[in-house]
């Protein structure tokens, strides 16, 4: 007996700390994936024009500049939209495209195009929805710029219906 205290031997626990942390982990991976496949959404494939696009036809184009009261230049496109389906037509929207001297895209608007009325004292651009086109109807359209790019070749821009709104 001596003096001598014996340590108790000490049970180990094994360290479960460690465990936790791993299983949490791996639920918040799994967590993640199974929400990011389930949110996921199938690409959308480029959508071309509307299909009742290719019964309008666009003709007689003639480009003008006037400015405006305070000063600055607006630019048009004025033409003529035929409609040569069987339904009538209450909006378009069309993509304008200006180029440059080298035929790159010097500038893009998406913008709607607007019928020109002249029964008053003086044109005036209306929505379609006002002056709806029927079929085998023809009207003037207006196309209005506030401003156009300096890169800009001053040809007439290319222009496609991109929308059609009919009834």
């Amino acid at each position: 007996m001596g003096g001598l205290i014996q340590p108790t031997p000490v049970s180990q626990e094994p360290d479960s700390s460690r465990r936790t942390i791993a299983i949490a982990v791996a639920v918040v991976i799994a967590a993640a994936v199974l929400f990011a496949f389930l949110l996921r959404s199938q690409p959308k494939a480029a959508s071309g024009p509307p299909s009742y696009a290719a019964n309008l036809k666009l003709s007689d184009f003639k480009m003008s500049a006037a400015e405006n009261f305070v000063g600055a230049t607006v630019s048009y496109v004025d033409g003529t939209l035929t409609n040569s389906g069987d339904k009538t037509v209450v909006h378009v929207i069309v993509e304008v495209n200006f180029k440059d001297d080298l035929g790159q895209l010097a500038q893009r608007e998406v913008i709607p195009m607007q019928v020109l009325k002249t029964t008053g004292p003086y044109p005036e651009a209306v929505d379609f929805s006002v002056a709806p086109l029927a079929p085998g109807q023809s009207k003037p359209f207006r196309l209005t710029f506030e401003s156009i790019s300096a890169q800009w070749n001053h040809q007439y821009p290319d222009i496609k219906v991109t929308d059609v709104a009919v009834k």
